[in-house]
């Protein structure tokens, strides 16, 4: 028989209704059975007094490099680029999760439940995402979608590495346009092939992991997440995505804040970040903590992310907060880190409110965790408390 547990007296977010004052949330198992400020408690129910608290959500965190990233560990850890080649849409971001990675244990402690892990922005096609929740032992019972995405790059990063380092295409933002413009031209002609081939199966061409992973960007099956910190690549990303009738997410959008009219009406789906970061590039010269506000205000679906190590995932909900104090609202700094990027990543079913028939996925916090003095003070991932350990 699954337990039972009650979490009574604290204000609770749900993000997708409006706050309770003294609330309780009811959750059996892993899921959440009831959230309001009148819930009974279930007759032999766990109960938990958060007098005092604050309960929100797991934070989401749309884009990291959590579990594939060197950071402290170095190079023999380094599995965040397939720098062996500009485009490498075979490649697949669950292959090289360490469930170990001292980064998970970062995310938890910080309240973030679930995060997408992209490979890195050094190619032009860098392989497929995966969604996954932050506590577990085995990568394949912590996703939570995989595919959830095909990365892709614009700019500094594959024009640097490819054209300064290693003296070959792309050297220029034409040269990686047209790369990732002749790689969705080359998997149409493999989707054409592959239609033929079901009517006669003598013409079916052999299997390419890289085209089928790009057929699925051209059926729509899953977005191309598409790295772009300056204005003119994020417009470039933007006429390639319609040039193919392709969804896609911009990733970064630093300079966005630049034509955020230009993105509302497009009513693009952006993943800013990280916000609290040098201008380590020339791209980021127009870094600022205003942009998710700006954007959100334009109309953009925004989601704030860490870009994890870059900025550090435990202080996702710093970058929020400092989205706040610079002018976006409450509700939206909020929503910008649990429900838009559950729903930018198609999980929202399962995560990003805290609603009846969802995850229990949920943080305890001291206090409002906008304000520099509150803590985490206990997270749970599917009903199960995961920090403190």
């Amino acid at each position: 028989m699954e337990k039972t547990l009650a979490v009574v007296n604290a204000k609770i977010y749900p993000i997708s209704s409006p706050p309770i004052e003294k609330g309780v949330l009811v959750f059996s198992g892993s899921k959440i059975t009831a959230v309001g400020a009148d819930i009974p408690v279930p007759p032999g129910a766990e109960v938990i007094d958060a007098s005092g608290k604050v309960i929100l959500p797991g934070l989401v965190d749309a884009h990291t490099h959590v579990g594939i990233w060197g950071e402290w560990y170095g190079q023999p850890e380094y599995d965040g680029n397939e720098g062996s080649n500009p485009v490498t849409p075979e490649v697949r971001a669950v292959d090289a999760v360490w469930p170990d990675h001292t980064a998970f244990f970062d995310a938890r402690s910080g309240g973030v439940t679930c995060v997408q892990i992209t490979p890195g922005s050094g190619n032009v096609i860098g392989g497929e995402t995966v969604v996954v929740k932050t506590a577990g032992t085995i990568v394949d019972e912590m996703v939570l979608k995989n595919p959830a995405g095909l990365k892709a790059a614009l700019g500094e990063n594959p024009k640097g590495y490819y054209g300064r380092t290693l003296n070959k295409a792309p050297k220029t933002r034409m040269g990686i346009a047209s790369i990732l413009r002749s790689a969705l031209y080359k998997a149409k002609d493999y989707m054409r092939k592959l239609e033929a081939g079901e009517k006669d199966p003598s013409k079916l061409p052999d299997t390419d992991l890289g085209m089928l992973n790009l057929i699925k960007v051209l059926k729509r099956e899953i977005p191309l997440r598409v790295h772009a910190h300056r204005a003119d690549d994020i417009v470039t990303a933007i006429r390639i995505a319609e040039e193919f009738e392709i969804d896609y997410s911009i990733e970064h959008c630093t300079d966005g804040i630049s034509i955020a009219e230009f993105l509302g009406k497009k009513k693009a789906r952006v993943n800013v970040g990280p916000s609290m970061w040098h201008r380590a590039k020339v791209e980021t010269m127009n870094i600022s903590v205003e942009t998710p506000g700006v954007l959100a205000k334009a109309g953009c679906k925004v989601s704030i992310i860490s870009d994890h190590p870059f900025h550090p995932i435990q202080f996702l909900s710093t970058a929020a907060a400092m989205a706040w104090a610079n002018g976006m609202p409450e509700e939206e700094a909020l929503k910008a880190v649990t429900l838009n990027p559950a729903e930018t990543l198609g999980v929202a079913d399962r995560v990003g409110s805290l609603e009846p028939g969802k995850d229990a996925d949920f943080v305890i916090w001291t206090g409002h965790p906008f304000r520099i003095r509150s803590k985490v003070e206990s997270v749970y991932i599917e009903g199960k408390k995961v920090f403190p350990e």
